[in-house]
């Protein structure tokens, strides 16, 4: 398992394009659907059964300021390599949920729903030696925290 000096991220190319088109995306969405919270979803006249959907969803009071204000913290934070680890899984639920959305219900909306799960998808990959210790079994944990106290002390591994 890498230490957190070996952890790479895999494309950073590509990686922090996607990175950063995927954390404008977060951002202004996030700020649009807290709008939405706070004043309302904008439907048309007659409502379709897309905007009866979102309307029913508002009257239960289905969080979605909140989800817009983590979609804009999740956004933000991707802004900075330190925490974009975090930001890629903060951002997993609502991708995943998006691409469940468009696919069932708001099929005209494909066409965004797909290339943002897409992106998560890929900024998983990108940075998925960031997320090994979250696999790692007991042992592997063990022997990793104890060649981290060799390497503090001077031991074989130290730099």
């Amino acid at each position: 398992m890498p230490s957190l000096e070996k952890r790479s991220v895999r494309l950073p190319r590509l990686a922090f394009v996607v990175r950063i088109l995927f954390a404008l995306f977060l951002v202004g969405t996030g700020i649009m659907t807290m709008g939405f919270g706070m004043n309302g979803y904008p439907v048309g006249d007659p409502p379709t059964e897309l905007d009866q959907f979102m309307l029913a969803l508002e009257k239960t009071g289905y969080l979605i300021f909140w989800v817009g204000f983590l979609k804009t913290v999740a956004g933000g934070l991707m802004f900075f390599p330190r925490t974009t680890p975090l930001a890629i899984l903060m951002a997993l639920p609502y991708a995943f949920n998006i691409l469940l959305y468009v696919i069932f219900f708001a099929h005209q909306y494909l066409v965004i729903g797909i290339p943002d799960f897409a992106a998560c998808a890929l900024l998983i990959y990108c940075y998925f030696d960031w997320y090994r210790p979250i696999f790692a079994g007991p042992q592997d944990s063990a022997e990793t925290l104890s060649v981290s106290i060799q390497d503090s002390h001077g031991g074989e591994h130290a730099v």
